[in-house]
């Protein structure tokens, strides 16, 4: 697991000395290349990767394990579920927010990710430069195209080779280390202060480039379903960090001895016979890079539909034994979209540098006051020795979002595009869903009135109903229109909600909550939790208290499908109901989400003003 973990979930971190040291010196804010430059810089690489990878995600934040799942939203529901506070809803919204940033971070670190690598055949030789962009495109739509396998398999490929980028970028930078042994010395945080002391102004720009090196950061938290919290930490703490830091110290020694190689010092760093070889190996780890966002992508997706923020949409489960490892489609091609769109953009990693940071730091200021909260109302730890450590997380992140707020008009507004239209996407469909909710529980006629008016007095044919229901209170619509249509009810009738929980998983033993209504009416409450696919007909064979068991071909399903109308006391602006009503028509068919038989649904269709 602690190899798979290598393969997929630290791709993102692992590439970043192709770009960040570089981007410091290089960037949009070049700095002088002399000993306490690069001393300063060096060190706030070294005391970021501590303070944020190692204490706040490894050591802290993967501690808020929501039953194995991580990420914004499984921290969201960890907190709502644990502890009720008066102010959930501005949780709630700061939870949507990480989790829209997240969306934008996934789109840059492809495009980013590869490119720097593929910038590395210029270092070879020049005549390569024009075709830097093509094998860019065609290297990032062979990553999307390979994610239907599935991360268990791509994990057990990329694993090894992963392991063997970072035993080579670390011998690197030994090999530099070797030449010029002073160094070293830049671990002393004195040499932060001091660079902030020679020259604020320009430390504070600095710091957008120097974060770039945590940047993946937030996805060792949100893959922590992929591969477990042991095996992550295990991973970073023995592997990743020793051998970032070895190439970091590597690329400071050689740039103290020869500054002309600030250039592309990741490439300088190896001999001219090693380049193109190391340029094949940077390539492959940064489409393993690219891997760790997606998967991160499709886990916070799967959250996000079964926490009510998204419409149903076609999730793949794609291993066996882990729960966790999954594909959907829609993420995976809208995704490949934007990130073709964003290459053939900016075209080049410098470029799209100025894009990246705002995103990953805005993601990582939100998780610190989530992490606070949590620590404070739910894990109750003391309150001083918490509130310094939250303290430093907040103004660490907070320094690191400020300093890339500059980026905005040279390409940081792109990733705040993107979460702002994730932002909307989410706040709107789980505002709709309230609404409709709303709505159809003041048309809903009390269930104990209508089993008592119409359970003797219509007629009952043989066989079963199982109505689906979004409410666990009141008549279904569907139930109600399927009377006044057919005139009949079903000799045994079964009202199915399906309820996710604010946790991962939900044991078998503990699915079905039922309720007998008499006159062969039942209610049952299906639990499943958020990271689980839901099979409705699977779940009612597990029933055993309401008459004989469920049959597939004598139980019909009935369906109920509303068509949104413009209402005359309107709960939404205008656009945002027709970005609902757009989501609900395009969602994936009910019939399909739950595992219904096709051939045994019957879909009851009615308006209903929001």
């Amino acid at each position: 697991m602690a190899l798979g973990a290598i393969g997929v979930v630290f791709g993102d971190i692992g590439t970043s000395p192709l770009y960040s040291l570089k981007e410091s010196f290089d960037g949009p804010h070049p700095l002088p290349i002399d000993q306490p430059h690069i001393f300063g810089v060096l060190s706030l690489i070294f005391w970021t990767m501590t303070l944020v990878v190692t204490i706040k995600y490894v050591l802290v934040t993967m501690r808020a394990d929501n039953d194995g799942e991580g990420g914004s939203l499984a921290l969201l529901a960890l907190i709502v579920r644990s502890h009720k506070i008066k102010w959930t809803r501005g949780i709630v919204m700061l939870g949507v927010a990480a989790t829209a940033l997240f969306f934008g971070d996934a789109i840059i670190t492809p495009a980013i990710s590869v490119l720097s690598a593929v910038e590395g055949l210029e270092v070879v030789h020049a005549g390569f430069a024009p075709w830097v962009v093509p094998i860019s495109i065609v290297i990032l739509i062979g990553l999307f195209l390979i994610q239907s396998r599935g991360t268990a398999k791509v994990g057990l490929v990329f694993g090894p080779i992963m392991l063997f980028y970072f035993v080579v970028i670390g011998a690197m930078g030994v090999g530099a280390i070797v030449r010029d042994p002073r160094v070293l010395g830049a671990i002393n945080p004195w040499w932060a202060v001091n660079f902030f002391l020679l020259d604020p102004k320009l430390a504070f720009l600095a710091l957008g480039s120097v974060v770039l090196a945590v940047t993946g950061a937030e996805a060792l938290y949100a893959d922590m379903g992929h591969f477990g919290r042991r095996s992550i930490s295990a991973a970073w703490l023995y592997v990743a960090f020793p051998c970032l830091l070895l190439n970091y110290l590597g690329q400071s020694a050689m740039l103290l001895h020869n500054p002309a190689t600030i250039d592309n010092p990741f490439f300088r760093m190896a001999p001219d016979w090693a380049r193109l070889p190391l340029v094949g190996l940077a390539t492959v780890a940064t489409v393993i890079a690219s891997q760790a966002v997606i998967s991160g992508a499709y886990s916070v997706t799967q959250q996000a539909i079964q926490l009510g923020f998204l419409p149903r949409l076609r999730i793949t489960h794609t291993s066996a034994d882990a729960a966790g490892q999954i594909y959907v489609p829609l993420v995976n091609w809208l995704l490949l979209g934007f990130v073709l769109l964003l290459v053939l953009t900016f075209r080049s990693s410098g470029n799209l540098a100025s894009a990246y940071g705002i995103a990953v730091t805005g993601t990582m200021v939100i998780t610190s006051a989530m992490l606070g909260t949590l620590i404070f109302t739910v894990w109750k730890w003391n309150r001083w020795g918490a509130g310094a450590m939250i303290g430093v997380f907040l103004i660490v992140d907070g320094a690191y979002f400020a300093s890339n707020i500059t980026k905005i008009p040279d390409g940081g507004w792109f990733p705040l595009m993107v979460g702002a239209a994730a932002f909307t996407v989410l706040t709107t469909w789980a505002k709709g869903r309230r609404l409709m909710r709303e709505r159809l529980s003041e048309s809903a006629m009390p269930l104990e009135l209508f089993i008592k008016t119409a359970a003797k007095s219509v007629r009952r044919v043989s066989g079963t109903a199982v109505f689906l229901s979004s409410s666990p209170d009141g008549a279904p619509p569907a139930l109600l229109h399927n009377l006044k249509h057919n005139k009949v009810l079903h000799e045994r009738i079964v009202i199915v909600t399906v309820k996710v929980m604010g946790k991962p998983y939900v044991d078998d033993a503990e699915r079905v909550v039922f309720t007998e209504l008499g006159a062969d009416f039942f209610r049952i409450v299906l639990r499943y939790g958020f990271m689980q696919q839901i099979d409705v007909p699977a779940a009612l064979a597990l029933a055993r208290e309401c008459g004989p068991p469920f049959k597939s071909m004598e139980t019909s399903f009935f369906l109920g499908r509303q068509t949104l109308i413009h209402g005359s006391r309107p709960g939404m602006a205008w656009w945002r109901e027709k970005l609902f009503s757009w989501m609900l028509r395009n969602a994936e068919s009910a019939m399909e989400f739950f595992k219904l038989p096709t051939n045994r649904v019957v879909e009851l269709g009615s308006q209903l003003e929001i």
